[in-house]
This record gives structure tokens, sequence and C-alpha cells, in this order.
């Protein structure tokens, strides 16, 4: 039995006095005077417990207020773009002119069952941040997968979209639609950005042998994106291997994208419809979308035109790329060699056709040896102009000493 009861029942039915009832129950003659009027008005239900909530809240959110909350938290997720409580805080100060803190927010999301718990997820206060100081000074790239529709509703083929991001601003530089991201297209879109925004100081991008041959056992050289940064001075960085938040940047505006796009009423049939897509998607992130890992939740179009801008270190003595290379000459009396991404074709003359060389490569200087004499067959400066070398010496066969 309860206290409550064994009070009531002394004071009613035993007909005991309130204050004899209090100092034998340790409570005080008060609540025994709130206790036995609140039996006579309620009867058995005065037994239950009651809840401890105030009768007002006066610091409470408006209930308009709290509508509003909810309004913006579905339509902000139903466009596929980040619905958490800093993004809805800043719509609600920007837009509507009310300043209500994250944690009311989160609060009142989290009572709405509208959060889903993930107590296993790696807790942001763990990982080791770097940000750029200033626009152009680190580009990020990477490419991710989108499969497009069929106009009947059904999946379509499988394509590639090819990203290029500002670590400082987190500016959209480029974003395009790929059948496959090749060489030549990461060195097109880096032109068209250089181009557009400037050269930047670096890059920083994962593995992949669009963007670097430097796993692939030397052979090839460097790849066409390699030597474009070369050549305008560009300082390349590579994450490691398995090691994604490097390029987390990236990576987490792929993610956004794909949210974006996969919640859009017409999914694209077309590589252009696709890229009329990411050119509003673009906009969006670069000028209207508050990005939390800004200042005051600026936007990256803000930041980016705000800012000077950094510019390769022109002081920066750039690495020479050596290579040797084994090879024969073939009936046609040439040898192949791959630079930037490109092949190219040395003479060297049919009278060696057949012959085993080294080719010592220092850049664009080339020399061809036999490989069994040490004989220097033909030395030369590539020239990258022309896919084929010749000798210089004039067609034919070649002229016989007098006799």
């Amino acid at each position: 039995m309860s206290k409550a009861r064994l009070v009531i029942t002394a004071v009613l039915v035993e007909g005991r006095s309130q204050s004899e009832v209090a100092r034998a129950y340790g409570v005080s003659q008060s609540w025994i005077s709130r206790l036995v009027a609140r039996f006579h008005r309620e009867g058995e239900a005065a037994f239950e417990p009651r809840s401890r909530r105030p009768r007002r809240s006066p610091s409470a959110l408006p209930q308009a207020t709290l509508d509003l909350i909810l309004q913006l938290r579905q339509d902000l997720a139903g466009q596929g773009l980040d619905a958490g409580p800093d993004t809805i805080a800043w719509h609600l100060a920007q837009h509507h002119g009310i300043s209500v803190s994250r944690a009311s927010i989160s609060r009142y999301l989290t009572r709405a069952g509208l959060v889903t718990p993930d107590p296993a997820k790696r807790p942001r206060s763990s990982y080791i941040r770097f940000q750029a100081d200033l626009p152009n000074e680190c580009w990020q790239a990477d490419f991710t997968h989108f499969r497009l529709t069929r106009h009947d509703g059904c999946p379509g083929s499988e394509v590639e979209i090819l990203s290029w991001l500002d670590d400082c601003s987190r500016y959209a530089l480029s974003v395009t639609p790929h059948l496959r991201v090749t060489g030549p297209d990461v060195v097109a879109t880096f032109r068209g950005a250089v181009h557009q925004f400037g050269v930047p100081q670096s890059t920083l991008t994962d593995n992949g042998m669009v963007f670097t041959t430097r796993f692939s056992g030397g052979k090839g050289g460097r790849n066409g994106f390699e030597a474009e940064l070369r050549r305008l001075n560009v300082r390349q960085k590579n994450s490691r291997p398995n090691h994604p938040t490097t390029c987390g940047k990236v990576e987490r505006f792929q993610q956004t994208m794909l949210r974006w796009l996969r919640a859009q009423p017409h999914q694209p049939a077309t590589l252009d419809q696709l890229q009329v897509l990411l050119d509003l998607f673009a906009s969006l992130y670069n000028q209207q979308r508050p990005h939390r890992s800004l200042p005051h939740r600026a936007t990256p179009a803000a930041v980016y035109h705000s800012l000077p801008k950094a510019a390769p270190i022109a002081s920066r003595e750039l690495d020479h790329h050596h290579r040797v290379r084994h090879d024969v000459i073939d009936n046609e009396g040439k040898v192949t060699l791959r630079h930037g991404g490109r092949l190219f074709h040395i003479g060297v003359g049919r009278t060696h056709a057949r012959t085993p060389v080294i080719l010592l490569v220092q850049d664009l200087d080339i020399r061809v040896v036999h490989a069994a004499t040490g004989e220097l067959l033909r030395a030369l400066t590539l020239d990258i102009s022309r896919s084929y070398q010749p000798t210089g010496r004039r067609p034919g066969p070649t002229a016989r000493n007098p006799a």
C-alpha cells in the first residue's frame, strides 16, 4: 500500500488528527491537507502519480514557431538539402526574423520523432580538421556515380559526375557529367576552371589513375593532368590509400549533390538533362544554401569572392622526372613513349629495326641508346605539338659514300 493510501486511511477511517499522522509518517501537515482535499474531489484518482511539469512555461516556443520548424524540416528534406538544426535556425533568422537556438530546435525535432538516433556514428570531434586559408589555395576533385532514368521510368545507364571544389570556401568550381571520367576529361575540366577562376596553388585528389600514375609501377610516366600541373607550377597532393576523409570536403559535397538529384521530381534521362540539373544545383549550393562549416553560415560564393586569391608559388623548384625504359625498335624504325598521357612515336631509322634499345628520359630530353653496345642512336627534345618525332634526315635510302 502506498504512503498516500496509508495517510488517507489513518485520517478518514481511523479518525486520527492530521498532525499526529504527519509525525507518524514523516510528512508535512500541509501535504496531508492537500491529499485529503484531492481525495474528496477525485476519489481513487488522487493516488495516481502526478506530473511535475509546471503549469506555465513562459520561455517555451510559440506553437506557430514549432509549426514553422516542422514545415522547414519537411521542405528542406523534400528538396534533398540539409535539414539539420543549424540549417533550420539559419532559415528562421534569415527569412523569418526568428532567433531560435540549435538546442531548442534539436529537442523539438527529437520530441516529434524526426531524429533517428545513431550512437555508433563517429563523433565529429574525433576528426582532425584542416582547411585552406585562402580561396584557390587548394582545389579538391573527385568523381562519383549516378544512374540516369529512362523515359519510361526504368533505370537507365550509369554515368559519372566529376566535381572540382575550392577547399577554403567550398565553392563548386566545376560539376560535369560524363559517360566515364577519363584523363582528358580531368584535364579539360581543370583547364576550364583555371580559365574562369585562375590557377590554384595546389590540388588534392585521391589516387585514381585519371589523377595520378604514382601507383602504376612507373609505366607511362606522368599522365596528362600531372603534366598540366607541372606546366602551371601547381603543387599536386594525393590522399593516402584507404583514407577518403582526407578529401572529405568534396566527398561531402557529392553526398549533398546526389541526395538533391534523387529528390528531384523529374529525373534526367540524358547527359544534357543531367548537366542542366547540375548547373541548377551548383548555383543553389554556391549562392543560396548556407554552409555549416563556414563562419556565420555564409554561402560559398560570399566567402570565395570576399577573400584574396592564392596563387602558385613561383619560386618553388619543379621536380624532374627521370625514367628508364626498355624497348625494341619496330620494323618501321620507331619506338613509342608516353608523355603527359599521350603516346608519341620517335623515329630512329629503319637500319636499326628490331634493335633492343634503352630510352633515358629526363622530362622532355630523351636519349635512345643501343641496349647491347651502349651506342647513342638518337638524342632529342620531345616536341609535344606533334605525335611523330622525325629524325630530320631526308626521306629515301641513305646515300652511299663514293668509292
